[in-house]
This record gives structure tokens, C-alpha cells and sequence, in this order.
């Protein structure tokens, strides 16, 4: 891929944006930046995009996860955006209109059924779990289970393993990867219901 002006300028931007986002609501976002293009390559490589019909995505944030998504999806895949943010929400849905967006990850059960798309392949979740209170993180959780098929894959990233626990006792198997090329490095975690 060629580096443009364009380019450099929009990637500066969308750094900034999500900074102003961060210094802003500091427990909402997360992160200083976003998430690099390793860890989004990281994050999306366990996925099987050939058969993969129905997907979530929780935490876009300023859509790191979103545009690779959009990139490799199979046309017939049913996309569903949740990020708490409204401008940010409203971005993506400018650059990605074809996705379904929504606002609150802990609705996914809900939202899935009003928008007919039954149960998901996959779910992927850039969400700060450190920043929510224990009790939120198992809402979470329990949501994502509920709406996964059997054997369908939820894959997330954190800055640390404190969600290994959790994770383990709720899925058949967890897999943990480390990807130090992010700023900060960050954890990946695949887990298979």
C-alpha cells in the first residue's frame, strides 16, 4: 500500500480524535490510541472468514477491528457494530453504512434478535474490561455466550491477563497470544464456546 499525504494526515487525525475521546472519558475509551494494525491482524486471523455468516463487534471505538471486518467479510456476513461513543458510532456508520450499529455491548442478546440475525459465528471485542466492575464483566460475558452458536468464537484484547480467569471457567478452551507491536502491548485472547 502506497503512503500518501492522505493517508499520513488521516491516520494523524483519527490518532487525535481518539485521544480527545480518551482525555475526555478516560473509562469509556480505554486507551491513549488506537489499536494497531498488528493487533488487528492479530485479533481477526483465528476467524474462518470463508464460513463466517454472522458477526459482532463490541468496543469499535474508531473502527481499527471495524474496517479490517469490512475488508475480508464474506458479502452474505451480517455485521453488528456496538460502541458506546455516539461520534464515534456516527463515524462508522458514515464509512461502513451497510453494518448495523448499536450502543450498548450488554443489549447484544436483544439487539441480535430484533435484527433477525439469530446466533453469531463470532463476536470480537476491543471493550476495556479492566475499567468495568466485576460484575459488569460477567454481564458481558454471559451476553456473548448467549448469543454465540455452539463452537462460535469470541476473540479479545486486553493490556493485561486479568480476564484469563473469567474466561477460562466460561469457555471450552482459551488460547493467549501476546502482540507487542501496540501501543500499549496487549494481550489476545480466542475462546471457543
Amino acid at each position: 500500500m502506497e503512503i500518501t499525504n492522505s493517508n499520513l494526515s488521516s491516520n494523524l487525525a483519527n490518532k487525535l480524535f481518539f485521544l480527545f475521546k480518551f482525555m475526555e472519558s478516560p473509562f469509556q475509551v480505554g486507551s491513549v490510541t488506537p489499536s494497531s494494525k498488528f493487533l488487528a491482524a492479530k485479533m481477526l486471523e483465528p476467524l474462518d472468514w470463508s464460513s463466517i455468516r454472522s458477526i459482532a463487534e463490541l468496543g469499535a471505538g474508531t473502527g481499527a477491528f471495524t474496517k479490517y471486518i469490512h475488508s475480508v467479510k464474506h458479502p452474505d456476513c451480517k455485521a453488528a457494530v456496538f460502541e458506546k461513543d455516539n461520534e464515534m458510532r456516527c463515524k462508522l456508520k458514515t464509512c461502513y453504512p451497510e453494518m448495523m450499529y448499536f450502543e450498548d455491548a450488554l443489549t447484544l442478546s436483544e439487539q441480535l434478535q430484533s435484527a433477525e440475525m439469530g446466533s453469531l459465528d463470532a463476536v470480537v471485542s476491543g471493550l476495556p474490561f479492566a475499567l468495568f466492575e466485576t460484575s459488569v464483566r460477567k454481564r458481558i460475558i454471559d451476553v456473548v455466550i448467549d448469543s454465540l452458536k455452539p463452537n462460535g468464537i469470541f476473540v479479545a484484547f486486553q493490556y493485561s491477563q486479568q480476564m484469563k480467569t473469567l474466561l477460562k471457567n466460561n469457555f471450552s478452551k482459551v488460547e493467549i497470544s501476546f502482540v507487542p507491536l501496540n501501543l500499549p502491548p496487549a494481550f489476545v485472547y480466542v475462546c471457543h464456546k
